[in-house]
């Protein structure tokens, strides 16, 4: 069960990384629990600090 967790949760971190790095906003999120919907975030913001250090094009 653990497992299955933390793989949804890292699939949310991924999604909410690739929609930061395609310029989607924050309200894109089609996350409603609070769990899924931070890891999200948090992926996104990742992807606009990396864009923003130069790393993306």
């Amino acid at each position: 069960m653990k497992r299955q967790k933390r793989d949804c949760l890292e699939r949310a971190q991924a999604r909410g990384y690739q929609a930061g790095l395609n310029g989607r906003s924050t309200d894109a999120c089609p996350y409603q629990g609070t769990d899924a919907r931070t890891n999200w975030l948090g992926g996104w913001r990742d992807a606009r600090e990396d864009l923003q250090q130069g790393l993306y094009k």
